[in-house]
């Protein structure tokens, strides 16, 4: 069973961050400068919510507020469900399906820890798939 522990250990980097006050249009600099899809909203070192690609197009533009006016607060995601370093990949997998996620915060004694990205878990579940082919192509040529 892979862990999200396992998977945020072989991601180089720690997420990217920013605080309720970020202005969406400053938000949206860092992801493309980045080049990334979401960034972390944190009020110190308190973890307040998401904010992403998705809540700008549908909290934003097409309820035509403006993005150099709106803070990241007030359309951020804050209600999705958090992952422990302990939880499996598959269940990871599940909760992103069910709820038609993209992002799951990684969260360790209400502290935030790092992020899991349906991204994440398809280059893990390809990993594993190659894996087990190899290790079946090594079984079968003896």
């Amino acid at each position: 069973m892979i862990t999200v522990g396992a998977v945020l250990s072989r991601k180089p980097l720690q997420p990217v961050t920013v605080t309720p006050n970020t202005t969406v249009l400053e938000a949206l600099r860092i992801m493309a400068d980045k080049n990334i899809g979401s960034l972390i909203v944190m009020d110190g070192e308190n973890y307040q919510g998401i904010i992403t690609e998705r809540d700008y197009s549908r909290k934003v533009i097409l309820k035509g507020k403006n993005s150099t006016d709106t803070k990241v607060s007030e359309i951020m995601s804050t209600d999705l469900p958090a992952a422990k370093l302990s939880d499996s990949l598959e269940f990871c997998m599940e909760k992103m399906s069910e709820l038609n996620i993209r992002y799951m915060p990684v969260l360790e004694n209400n502290k935030l820890v790092g992020i899991i990205s349906m991204s994440d878990v398809v280059k893990e579940t390809i990993m594993a798939q190659k894996e087990t082919i190899h290790h079946l192509q090594s079984y079968i040529s003896g």
